[in-house]
């Protein structure tokens, strides 16, 4: 439960709210509409709201109100006095994704404002699938109805209400309120004496919608800062919202990204001392000093409770909206934690569960499996050029299970089994598409800076590969010689022993080279079968005379009837095995 209790014993209850929406939808004016209605209608009715005040800071801004019927029987619980909205404004775009998957655990309710002129737009469609990876409730908020014609105002907007629902009717915001405003009549350039239009009804809403958060002291601390600056002679302030777990006065916390710990001396929130808080609360952190400028965002933690990664496996599912290919060596921005970096990835899978025949016995462990398979270093992996998808509309419900090896460009700093999602925010903001590709969980992070070498031959990701060639001769009931498998330069000592087949049947062992010209003996167990040499004689014979005057001429005609028999060698390679051996099953 996120909760302050002051010095004169109210308590309020924090409830976060995610303010998402394209650029210019109006977010921040919105954010400040809210806030000045709020705080005006609690000034006759509550006294302290005057020495609050509206905190706005960093895209934060805050406002209280009186806590609805509903709340006010917290199942046995202290009741509450009142009700603190906090609005997380998301302001940027890679930011945005940044702030909403960093907080994701602490969003309680989404609002995505819409432009009521302009409707869906790229960023309006990213946010909802932001939403819908980490928020379980949403409000829409149509701004802007002050820029439709008087005459048609309403038809317009119940036109809009009507595309916004049949555009969320696939998604787990189905049938969620929908609501029109004018945050700001006149636009930005516009004097502060308008007065915002469907504000007081927004609050009544927001209140309607709100529920008790499950919240849980439990755990390590994970705090996102937004905002850090020194106050002389008292120590350094950093104000955030608590992510994970608890803080208290006397406590240590660890700076990550400083590589430095260090000790809590006070805490506020509400603008009010408190001895400690927990998930979900914003506050204000007064440690022993150190320069504000390291550290303007990031993240504060239990000491030694977040991990520095150089690469990490992820679970992995495509974005549905996403149109481009999701390429394995392809560089994605990969948001993960608090911090979005580049990297590469590489895609795989589990065997095809119809191949677990001579070349591809079934792995040990565990079957091919369903979803939701657990990942493990025991299992074997099949390596896929690009990412897999399901058969059909192509949902990404219906895809096969599968992961990916993200390797970073720089080492990330980020709290395990944290939500990760890729994305390609290099493609024009303006251009109609998604840029999310795709979303994924951290299941184990590289903590080593040389884990291509220490840890990655353990990751047992296979490529098969087949090579096709012909007998060029029979030598006797049980060799053959072969060609076109290798090229020249190949070391064929690589190849000695391993198992070829011919397309006539008989199983064979490669022997060794032939040669210079990268031909080869293939030793037959079983011996040739008669047929196969009748085949085959006509290749030999032509060989046999081939020098011979005029040979070539009377020779061309076995050749024509003599079929070619061709040999198959089907083996596999892990492809982090720095020895490149090549195994056969």
């Amino acid at each position: 439960m996120t909760e302050s209790s002051d010095s004169s014993g109210t308590k309020t209850l924090n409830f976060n709210i995610g303010v998402l929406g394209h650029v210019d939808s109006g977010k921040t004016s919105l954010a400040r509409a809210l806030s000045s209605t709020a705080s005006t209608a609690a000034f006759d009715k509550n006294p302290q709201s005057r020495e609050r005040g509206i905190t706005l800071d960093l895209g934060f801004s805050s406002f209280t109100v009186d806590l609805p019927d509903h709340l006010r029987d917290s199942g046995g619980q202290l009741p509450y006095d009142s009700l603190q909205f906090t609005l997380v404004d998301c302001p940027g775009h890679a930011s945005l994704i940044r702030t909403i998957i960093g907080g994701a655990q602490i969003i309680d309710l989404m609002m995505l404002v819409v432009d009521v002129v302009k409707g869906v737009q790229t960023q309006t469609a990213e946010c909802l699938l932001i939403g819908e990876l980490t928020c379980p409730r949403m409000v829409v908020v149509l701004n802007k109805i002050d820029l439709l014609p008087p005459a048609k105002r309403q038809s317009a907007i119940e036109k809009m209400t009507k595309r916004m629902h049949k555009t969320l009717e696939n998604t787990r915001f189905k049938d969620c309120p929908v609501i029109a405003v004018a945050a700001k009549p006149g636009g930005p350039e516009a004097s502060d004496t308008e007065e915002p239009q469907g504000v007081p009804d927004l609050i009544e809403l927001l209140k309607k919608q709100t529920y008790l958060p499950q919240r849980n002291p439990g755990g390590a601390l994970l705090m996102a800062v937004d905002h850090c600056f020194s106050i002389r002679g008292q120590g350094t302030v950093m104000t955030g919202t608590i992510l994970q777990g608890s803080l208290a006065i006397n406590d240590t916390v660890e700076i990550p990204a400083l590589k430095v710990t260090k000790k809590i001396k006070s805490v506020q929130m509400f603008r009010k001392p408190v001895n400690g808080a927990m998930q979900g609360d914003r506050v204000g952190v007064c440690v022993t000093q150190f320069d504000p400028k390291l550290l303007e965002r990031g993240v504060v933690c239990t000491p030694g409770s977040l991990r520095t990664l150089f690469a990490a496996v992820i679970s992995v599912r495509k974005i549905g909206y996403f149109k481009g290919s999701l390429s394995t060596r392809a560089k994605f921005h990969i948001t993960v934690g608090h911090e979005t970096v580049m990297g590469k990835v590489t895609f795989f899978g589990l065997p095809p569960s119809d191949t677990l025949s001579d070349t591809n016995p079934p792995p040990s462990g565990p079957p091919p499996c369903s979803l939701d398979t657990p990942f493990t270093f025991d299992r074997e992996y099949f390596y896929q050029e690009e990412y897999a998808t399901g058969q059909g509309d192509g949902a990404s419900g219906s895809d096969p299970e599968q992961w990916a090896l993200l390797e970073f460009e720089r080492p990330v700093t980020c709290p395990s089994l944290c939500l990760v999602i890729g994305s390609k925010l290099d493609t024009d903001i303006h251009a109609n598409a998604c840029r999310l590709a795709f979303q994924g969980r951290l299941l184990h992070g590289f903590e080593d800076k040389g884990y291509a070498e220490t840890a990655l031959p353990q990751l047992r990701i296979c490529k098969t590969k087949q090579k096709e060639g012909q007998v060029e001769r029979v030598t006797d009931d049980y060799t053959v010689i072969g060609r076109s498998l290798f090229k020249k330069e190949t070391n064929l000592q690589l190849f000695v022993g391993l198992r070829v087949t011919l397309s006539t049947g008989e199983r064979g062992v490669i022997e060794g080279g032939f040669g210079q010209s990268g031909k080869f003996k293939i030793r037959i167990q079983e011996g040739l079968r008669p047929e196969t040499k009748q085949l085959l004689s006509g290749t030999s014979k032509k060989k046999g005379k081939g020098g011979q005057k005029g040979g070539p001429a009377t020779e061309e005609e076995p050749k024509s009837d003599s079929q070619p028999v061709s040999i198959h060698l089907h083996f596999k390679r892990y492809i982090f095995d720095p020895h490149k051996k090549m195994v056969q099953s």
